[in-house]
């Protein structure tokens, strides 16, 4: 399948998901994260703030800004700005996506772990987002890890991947866990 046909696909897909699935689905993903030993090791986590088709984030968003350093992207032009998580001080951005306010920019390299969200990913770490290239931009800059994540049916045969495309370290659903960077067998 091409990309245009994995996005109508994963689409409809998640238009028969009910609200609680939604966010039993984001519970299973997230805690499952928080057991690896390299997530534990992080101090500094970019997330997002989800789309209302993504996993939710709001909760862990809060809870992991308890013992973590969080920070969330802003859209500025064809890029992401990276910024530090405040409670209180989001506002509506591009594509209706609530984003930190602020001047307080860090460059993506301060961060050490980056969870993506995707519309696909194939069990290799490619992914398909949803056609901007926002996250590929964002990734080619950084050596941080990779924590793709999506509900199972978002992992998907293959992808055929483009020069600019960035894989993955690991994926994680609620039924799978993808462990694709070699160096990180042991976790």
């Amino acid at each position: 399948m091409d990309k245009g046909s994995i996005r109508k696909h994963i689409k409809h897909l998640k238009s028969l998901l009910s609200e609680t699935e939604k966010h039993e689905f984001s519970k299973a993903v997230f805690f499952k994260i928080e057991q690896l030993p390299i997530f534990k090791t992080a101090q500094r986590v970019l997330l997002y703030n989800s789309l209302p088709d993504e996993l939710p984030t709001k909760d862990v968003i809060e809870r992991w800004g308890l013992s973590k350093q969080i920070f969330l992207p802003r859209v500025n032009g064809l890029e992401l700005e990276i910024l530090p998580y405040i409670n209180g001080q989001l506002s509506v951005g591009a594509y209706n996506i609530e984003e930190p306010t602020g001047n307080d920019i860090y460059d993506i390299n301060a961060i050490d772990t980056i969870i993506v969200p995707a519309v696909a990913f194939d069990p290799s770490g490619n992914r398909v987002g949803r056609g901007k290239g926002y996250y590929d931009k964002l990734l080619a800059r950084t050596d941080a890890l990779k924590i793709g994540v999506v509900y199972d049916f978002q992992i998907v045969g293959t992808i055929n991947s483009e020069p600019h495309d960035i894989k993955m370290d690991i994926i994680v659903s609620p039924q799978q866990t993808i462990i694709i960077n070699t160096k990180l067998q042991s976790i």
